[in-house]
């Protein structure tokens, strides 16, 4: 059975330049997973921490799964980052540098049915860089319309 849902902060891309992107594993209850099936999921408070050389998920939401009874999960708990060590070690020494920070920018089922989420290194964007960002979709858009119309 492949599920191809798949959750994505698009807020994240609009306030950061993502430098690089990883993968990560995530570790969950039961009744988290099925929720993530489900879609009840919401990544756009979601932010990465270190806590002692491990990283976290802090604020990520997932809605309690209604059938679990009293075996539910915690809605907004921390939950652990899978990662290599060389990744960790990598994104702690450029997470120390000033303006840059882990960003989780979507949630997904691999291959393997593995609930799995894509972070990135990312530097604020300045108010000026977003009017760019804007500018540059609404450009896109009215291509895509004239293109469509031609059609």
């Amino acid at each position: 059975m492949t599920n191809t849902k798949e959750i994505i902060n698009r807020k994240a891309k609009y306030e950061y330049h993502f430098h690089s992107k990883y993968e990560a594993g995530i570790v969950l209850q039961g009744s988290e997973i099925k929720s993530i099936r489900s879609g009840h999921v919401n990544l756009s408070d979601a932010y990465c921490l270190f806590v002692e050389g491990e990283l976290f998920i802090k604020s990520l939401y997932i809605k309690e799964y209604d059938n679990a009874g009293h075996f539910n999960h915690e809605s907004r708990r921390d939950r652990k980052l899978l990662l290599r060590k060389q990744e960790l070690k990598k994104l702690l020494r450029r997470v120390k540098e000033k303006g840059f920070t882990i960003v989780p920018y979507r949630v997904y089922f691999s291959e393997r049915n593995l609930v799995k989420v894509e972070i990135a290194l990312g530097q604020g964007k300045k108010s000026y860089d977003k009017r760019e960002s804007i500018k540059e979709k609404d450009n896109k858009r009215d291509l895509d319309r004239i293109k469509k119309i031609r059609l």
